[in-house]
């Protein structure tokens, strides 16, 4: 698998070329083209220990933009964009169920890190880039040694139904409807600077032409309008390395109360609860940076 200039990729949006702009040259970005077809865009920087970075549902790697650089110094750091998503092409297959939806996020990630990290990792995902990880140390097809779960899916069967609804008149036709203002009001950004920023990128990201027809179809096999969502609750005592859970205090979309029970079931976790809502690496950094760093670099017990 060889990495290509992004410039072979899909071209990225006016907000998103100005803060790759930023990260350069410290992190690039290089599209992996992967076995069965398609291709990853990868933003990388860094050596040291591997740390994998997964975004979640509508994102892109671009969305870690406060932790690339942050992370690059001692880690060697891979954001990927998730199959369907931002520069990244849609996994291979059909997708009938909910165990089909999983592997057409998880196999070309799991794919892409064989070829391209095969020594151990830390992978770090939020929300539906959590599951992936977790998937991803259940299959133990690749060496995850730490994992970090911020506000994840997987962990239980329970989500939000207002989220449910949302996620069902799909986020992608609802901001290209709405326009940038309007998105803005239903889905306000952290007042900062940095919220402002990441609050343009998201919108630009999630209202892209075309859409995303095939990742939609794929994220609502996991996520049903009524009944349990795609879950691995029952086999979480399975994940032996340290785990550690962040999570808002405030979220609406998962219920906290998922991060608990899987305290009580992963072997080795530890919970952090942060005062933010559905994504709390973004709305409150300067949290959760910090207890990530001092995670990622603590010896094994």
């Amino acid at each position: 698998m060889k990495g290509s200039p992004l410039a072979k990729s899909p071209t990225a949006g006016p907000v998103e070329a100005s803060l790759l702009a930023q990260l350069s040259p410290g992190v690039k970005a290089t599209v992996h083209w992967v076995p069965g077809g398609g291709a990853l865009r990868v933003l990388e920087g860094g050596q040291g220990p591997t740390v994998v970075l997964l975004h979640g549902r509508g994102g892109a790697a671009s969305t870690w933009f406060a932790y690339l650089t942050a992370l690059a110094r001692g880690h060697r750091v891979l954001a990927v964009d998730l199959p369907g998503f931002g520069m990244s092409s849609p996994g291979e297959g059909p997708v009938r169920s909910a165990e089909e939806g999983v592997r057409f996020f998880a196999d070309p990630v799991e794919a892409l890190l064989e070829r391209l990290a095969p020594g151990p990792m830390a992978v770090v995902g939020h929300s539906l880039g959590g599951l992936v990880g977790l998937e991803l140390s259940l299959r133990a097809r690749v060496p995850v040694e730490r994992l970090v779960l911020v506000d994840s899916m997987g962990l239980g069967p329970e989500l939000e139904r207002k989220a449910r609804v949302f996620f069902r008149a799909g986020p992608e036709r609802l901001a290209r409807s709405l326009g940038p203002w309007a998105w803005a009001r239903m889905m306000p950004p952290v007042p900062t600077p940095l919220g402002m920023r990441l609050g343009e990128l998201e919108y630009e990201l999630v209202a892209a032409p075309g859409g995303r027809d095939e990742a939609t179809r794929a994220f609502n096999r996991l996520v049903p309008l009524t009944g349990p969502v795609f879950h691995h609750r029952e086999r979480l005592a399975e994940v032996k390395v340290p785990v550690l859970l962040i999570w808002g205090e405030r979220e609406d979309v998962l219920p906290l109360s998922l991060a608990e029970e899987a305290l009580r079931r992963f072997p080795r976790a530890r919970l952090l609860r942060v005062d933010a809502a559905h994504s709390p690496h973004q709305e409150r950094p300067e949290r959760v940076l910090p207890e990530l760093k001092a995670f990622l670099e603590a010896e094994a017990p």
